[in-house]
């Protein structure tokens, strides 16, 4: 074990990053002092660390360009990986439907076991929080920026937080909630009658989707894949309304994706 009362090397290191504790600093301070080798040796690193800083201290704060974040860079090559995937399966579906006719490959129309994962969570969303009265969102939204960025540094994507006035609801927040694979933004927005929908937002690659409608009781879904968000619109409303609804929030969050 190491004597306390002797300055080592990594003493030294520490204490030119600063990262001494202040005790263990005035060891150092007291030690430099005395010793003339070692006090040239700090004055020669802490000119180095200060030329090194004022030539590249500001790389640190620089914001690395959209294109090379991490999220979009494993999204590209989840998609690359798809239409590979994509391409075999089609091969193989002549290959089935060829030899075993269409009731073999009728699950190749199908939504996927994660898309229904996805509407699941949301349906089981909304049935909970549409009806509180007191509760029914986090952050209201008159925080409408502050919303925005909280949600998409949680979700890790740049959001653009879909406006639905043009069809008649306002919003009225959101909240955060843990999802299968990761973290989930529910939006919240009502009409004059009071008719609330949820927007259930996760973070999921796999391109682009159609949208589909799930019909769970008096519960209808839409979903649909915006490049990098997979997207629950949920609703007791007729088709026609929630579709209006999904395709304007399609336009925002699709906009806010490539940002």
């Amino acid at each position: 074990m190491r004597d306390d009362d002797t300055i080592t090397e990594a003493d030294l290191n520490a204490y030119v990053d600063g990262q001494l504790t202040p005790e263990r600093q005035a060891m150092v301070e007291a030690h430099l002092a005395d010793d003339s080798g070692d006090r040239e040796r700090v004055a020669a690193w802490q000119a180095q660390a200060a030329t090194l800083q004022a030539l590249y201290g500001h790389v640190a704060d620089e914001r690395p360009p959209a294109r090379l974040a991490t999220w979009r860079l494993v999204a590209d090559r989840r998609r690359r990986l798809s239409r590979i995937a994509m391409s075999m399966a089609a091969a193989l579906a002549l290959v089935v439907l060829g030899a075993g006719g269409g009731w073999v490959g009728r699950g190749l129309v199908m939504p996927a076991a994660s898309e229904m994962t996805l509407v699941s969570e949301a349906e089981a969303a909304h049935a909970l929080y549409a009806p509180e009265v007191l509760h029914p969102v986090e952050v209201s939204g008159e925080e409408g920026a502050h919303l925005t960025k909280w949600l998409s540094k949680r979700l890790d994507r740049s959001l653009i937080i879909p406006d639905l006035a043009s069809e008649g609801f306002s919003l009225v927040g959101g909240r955060l909630l843990p999802a299968a694979q990761s973290a989930a933004a529910l939006l919240m927005y009502e009409n004059g009658e009071g008719a609330r929908v949820t927007l259930y937002v996760v973070p999921q690659a796999g391109g682009e989707t159609a949208m589909r409608f799930t019909t769970k009781g008096d519960l209808t879904a839409v979903s649909w894949q915006a490049e990098t968000l997979g997207c629950v619109l949920v609703g007791n409303l007729p088709r026609d309304t929630l579709m209006k609804l999904a395709k304007t929030s399609y336009g925002s969050l699709d906009a806010g994706s490539n940002i």
